[in-house]
């Protein structure tokens, strides 16, 4: 490969190097931050040698590269005037709004969700057990669950206050003694009696904060601010004790006064309006909502609806909104499938048959990205797919009882409740609409493109591994925790198989020990991802967490460089678990073998829970 060619290439490509603002890579991309992606020739810039596929999280542009990304990235530095790790250039760039708000909206809720997926769960349990008569709601038994299930809920409030407080840099206990002063039983008793309250004579709105979701987002951004501005004001000597102090009989009073009714109106419409317009709306709204829902994806306005959901499902049990998502990533898996049946050519039929697959468990990414939006049409099917099912979705009142990650088939736990039945019946509907849609419609094949293709990835291969036999082997676990399969890992680049073939493990310990015998080829700098190459040639990258590359090393200790050699069981890289969770990252880390095609099977050796060292991934030539 000739990095400084690709370099340049990779700069015209972007847009020029004036069109970018900061670039830095992690393990396998490329990050830029750009003035303008429109500028971007994505099509071009995918068949550009060395470049696996491209991704935009946020803002942020992203070319895949693989195990070469550092030196594409010194070629890039040494064909222009960027400086490493640069942020010198202005970005002429206007923070855009809305896109600041859904960032904060997903940076909020985003860490909460393992919390409230798993109340849910315990509310849907519970749900089960009354309609088949297993407990009694007046047994203490139940109340116990439901005090565990409701907890989370009820208490949602703090929950958010100390994601928000996170998110928007203020101290997270002081906004958990604010969102705890407003759920005060004495303050909740004064707010339901029905009389007149006021505060120093100033009229109060009586406001029921529990379960709520606007009123506490909007105080603890403004307290940030009172937080920040005390904090200069005030001399270092009485910090400690003084900027907590005001900041709380601030905030506390402002939004029982103003902020906590305007927040609860705000809710409270937003979730009427939406059951009103699935109440009177009948087909039409599961129709629209379940055909443009792949769009609003794109754009990232579906962080629009999480506040509005959850507010559904904290005061009212179940949502109807969230339904429609399962619909629009089933119509999309449908579509892809119905590209692998009749698409001519075999490498993007496989490619296909694989994203619909994915697509199925939730993963819709690869399919929508990667087969229907390329074929343009199979897109529209997805979309018609989405429109149907949430229709049906609609007419039957389908709804939706506890908040998980996955909206595909793992996810269908969160439709326990009295239409179950009903919700498991729309997926085929969904998937089906979208197949029949397309296959009907038809599409343009890539054969003789892809073909030609193929044949230079094909060239490309054999120039990478001229010189490389490799032997069968076993790959040992390099962590203690749990086997997973990769379509379980939140980022496309490794669920979607494009930087090769593995599994992940869920870490049970913060330690992570070298799988082969070999040599370290790469150890990036922020500790968080290695690569090996073994001494039977398999060549293998250990990504610890997703994301976490933004840590820039912290709460890692490296004890390993490149080029050293290694045996099975060597300590590598060890992490702080907890500390890393607590700033919001997950750590599923993924063990890529990157060199699938020297190998005629990559199979599990080990499934569920797995010891470090201990046989883990079977490699056969």
């Amino acid at each position: 490969m000739d990095y400084n060619k690709s370099a340049k290439e990779i700069i015209e490509l972007i847009g020029g190097e004036e069109n970018i603002h900061h670039v830095i890579h992690c393990m396998t991309r490329l990050r830029f931050n750009l003035h303008d992606n429109n500028k971007v020739d994505r099509k071009k810039l995918e068949k550009v040698e060395g470049v696996m596929g491209t991704n935009i999280s946020g803002d942020q542009f992203q070319i895949i590269i693989g195990n070469d990304v550092p030196k594409v990235y010194n070629a890039i530095l040494g064909n222009s005037s960027i400086k490493a790790d640069s942020n010198s250039k202005k970005s002429r760039k206007n923070k855009n709004v809305i896109n600041a708000i859904f960032d904060v909206i997903s940076g909020v809720f985003t860490p909460i969700l393992p919390a409230i997926a798993g109340a849910g769960m315990i509310k849907g349990i519970l749900a089960i057990a009354l309609t088949f008569g297993w407990l009694s709601d007046k047994s203490q038994v139940y109340t116990i669950l439901n005090a565990i299930g409701d907890g989370a809920f009820y208490f949602l409030p703090i929950l958010l206050a100390v994601s928000a407080a996170r998110k928007f840099g203020s101290n997270v206990y002081v906004a958990a003694t604010i969102a705890a002063a407003l759920l005060h039983p004495t303050l909740t008793a004064l707010l339901g009696a029905g009389k007149p309250i006021a505060f120093f004579g100033i009229p109060v709105t009586a406001v029921t904060y529990s379960s709520t979701v606007i009123p506490i987002l909007l105080a603890i951004w403004i307290a940030a601010y009172i937080e920040k501005w005390v904090d200069r004001i005030i001399p270092s000597m009485f910090k400690l004790i003084l900027v907590p102090t005001l900041t709380i009989l601030i905030i506390v009073p402002v939004t029982l006064i103003a902020v906590g009714p305007i927040g609860s109106i705000i809710g409270n419409w937003l979730s009427l309006g939406v059951g009103v317009l699935f109440e009177h709306g009948w087909i039409f709204a599961g129709l629209i909502l379940g055909g443009t829902w792949s769009l609003i994806i794109m754009t990232g306005m579906h962080y629009a609806f999480i506040p509005i959901a959850m507010n559904n499902l904290a005061t009212k049990g179940y949502d109807v909104i969230l339904p429609s998502m399962f619909m629009a990533n089933l119509g999309q898996a449908g579509a892809a499938f119905a590209v692998s049946l009749r698409s001519k050519n075999k490498s993007f039929k496989s490619l296909a048959m694989t994203t619909s697959l994915t697509a199925v468990m939730g993963i819709t990414e690869p399919a929508m990205y990667g087969v229907n939006m390329r074929l343009k049409k199979p897109f529209i099917g997805g979309l018609i797919g989405g429109a149907v099912g949430g229709a049906y979705y609609s007419a039957v009142g389908v709804k939706y009882f506890i908040l998980g990650g996955n909206v595909g088939l793992p996810g269908i736990a969160s439709f326990i409740g009295e239409t179950f039945v009903l919700a498991v019946l729309g997926l085929p509907i969904a998937f089906a609409a979208g197949a029949i849609a397309t296959y009907i419609m038809g599409f343009k094949d890539l054969e003789s493109e892809e073909g030609a293709d193929s044949s230079v990835s094909d060239e490309k291969t054999a120039d990478n591994h001229l010189d490389l036999v490799v032997a069968a082997e076993q790959v040992y676990s390099p962590i203690k925790g749990e086997v997973r399969p990769l379509t379980e890992v939140n980022d496309t680049t490794f669920s979607s198989g494009i930087m090769g073939k593995g599994f992940a493990i869920q870490p049970e310990e913060g330690k992570v020990v070298s799988p082969v015998t070999g040599k370290i080829t790469t150890i990036f700098k922020t500790k968080h991802a290695i690569g090996i190459t073994s001494d039977n040639g398999a060549e293998i990258l250990i990504h610890v967490g997703i994301d976490t590359v933004k840590l820039n090393g912290k709460h890692f200790t490296s004890y390993v460089k490149d080029g050293d050699f290694v045996e099975i069981g060597d300590t590598l890289v060890t992490f702080d678990i907890d500390a890393i969770k607590a700033e919001g990252y997950d750590l599923i880390t993924p063990v890529i073998i990157t060199n699938p095609d020297r190998y005629q099977s990559i199979n599990p050796v080990k499934e569920g829970k797995v010891n470090s060292s201990e046989a883990f991934i079977a490699l056969l030539v």
